[in-house]
């Protein structure tokens, strides 16, 4: 019995591992990222200091006058710019003179440091003044740091005059990398964008789940069941074509319908109407046709799922119905849906489940357009953090927009699992009591 057990978990070992991979470590590190500010700017490592113009536009409110000091150039006397004056090829003694006289001292202004430059012993004249000063123009601008300590260090070498509070305000400011934030959350619930794109999931999933995956999916399921065998099989194995075609080649069929040169323009011109792109003219047309691309897609599948259901009731409820007079009507009514509820349990979650993480088509067609009117929640998601016009992909607002995706799914699964009672649909039968 133990080298069974231990053989059983041997063999389930490979299974478990991949879905270890490829299932559960996705989740954890999307949830993992969704609580940074991880973009591309930033990188997914660790990242650097560096005080650069848009982190000192950002300071402008809380710290002014930090922004002040940090804008105007300090003035050091170091080696490099020792170094700089002998190669200038002026008199030695000015160089040496700093060294030995000046060497660390920091001036805030440029007239202060010509003054002192003036005061030299081999008097330099005032071309050569400005032309040594400039060899000490330094500036924390746009230097990049490796350590926060780095950065303080540099700050009080060139005389910058800050609190411990401001410089910590400083370098959070300033650091390139990423850090632990909620801040992504916030902006979702602040975003008047993303209440658009919430309410164009919302009506893509209700859309094509009432109308196609569920209600003419059974309707199919229905019809085919009253159809013979053969031409049932026929109709059924047409309706599948939609689902095993390739995405790519099954939209662009759609497209090349609804294109200015696609059959529908072609049509529309016969009748004097000018060509144009059906698909991207309008919002409405573009909802039009994302919805009818997703639902012959998902029609397909409740009608598989509803069909074996239907195969699954006894025939001879439906002899009895009709040996007692019932219609086809009441059939339906009090035999078919009734028993129905599991499969269409199955279909409404999977469905929903499925259409709030597609945007595969939505994307070949539409791309979101026009505009973002067709722009649904997973394909928001894909451009924020991996495909978008500006370049700087945002993955830890990406990763949160999957989040709130997941949380909403279950939500909605839960909601379905009350509203068709799943106590009762679990229950024992009443006959084995």
């Amino acid at each position: 019995m133990r080298t069974s057990r231990t053989l059983g978990l041997v063999m389930i070992a490979p299974a478990a591992a991949m879905i270890l991979l490829f299932f559960l470590m996705p989740v954890v590190l999307t949830a993992v990222f969704s609580f940074t500010n991880m973009t591309t700017a930033t990188g997914i490592s660790g990242g650097a200091y560096q005080i650069a113009p848009n982190s000192l536009d950002a300071l402008k409110r809380e710290m002014p006058d930090v922004v002040q000091q940090l804008t105007e150039p300090r003035y050091a006397i170091d080696e490099e710019g020792i170094k700089g004056v002998e190669a200038l090829g002026l008199q030695p003694g000015i160089a040496a003179e700093l060294r030995e006289k000046h060497l660390g001292e920091v001036f805030p202004s440029r007239r202060e440091a010509e003054r002192m430059i003036k005061d030299l012993q081999d008097r330099p004249s005032t071309r050569d003044v400005k032309q040594i000063s400039e060899q000490f123009n330094r500036s924390v601008a746009n230097l990049r740091f490796a350590s926060k300590d780095d950065l303080f260090a540099s700050l009080d070498r060139f005389g910058y005059k800050l609190t411990p509070e401001q410089k910590e305000g400083l370098a959070k400011a300033t650091y390139t990398g990423w850090n632990w934030t909620t801040e992504n959350f916030s902006r979702i619930a602040s975003s008047q964008d993303m209440a658009q794109i919430l309410f164009n999931t919302l009506l893509f999933v209700a859309l094509v789940l009432v109308l196609f995956n569920t209600t003419y999916a059974m309707a199919l399921a229905i019809w085919t069941h009253y159809m013979p065998d053969m031409p049932a099989t026929i109709f059924r194995s047409i309706w599948l074509l939609p689902r095993i075609t390739p995405v790519v080649i099954y939209v662009l069929m759609w497209k090349w319908l609804a294109w200015d040169t696609g059959f529908i323009s072609v049509l529309m011109g016969k009748f004097g109407y000018p060509p144009k792109n059906y698909l991207l003219d309008t919002a409405y047309h573009a909802w039009f046709f994302v919805v009818l691309i997703n639902g012959f897609i998902g029609a397909s599948m409740g009608m598989l799922v509803f069909s074996s259901a239907l195969r699954a009731i006894p025939k001879s409820q439906f002899f009895a119905s009709e040996v007692d007079g019932a219609s086809r009507w009441q059939q339906i009514r009090y035999i078919i849906l009734p028993q129905m509820r599991w499969p269409i349990l199955f279909v409404t979650c999977y469905q929903t489940l499925s259409l709030l993480a597609s945007f595969n088509e939505i994307l070949l067609s539409t791309r979101g357009g026009p505009g973002k009117a067709t722009e649904v929640w997973s394909l928001a998601a894909y451009h924020t953090a991996l495909n978008n016009y500006a370049g700087n992909l945002e993955y830890g607002l990406g990763a949160a927009m999957a989040l709130v995706l997941v949380v909403i799914g279950i939500i909605l699964s839960l909601a379905y699992l009350r509203v068709f009672n799943y106590a009762t649909l679990v229950a024992r039968p009443l006959i084995e009591d």
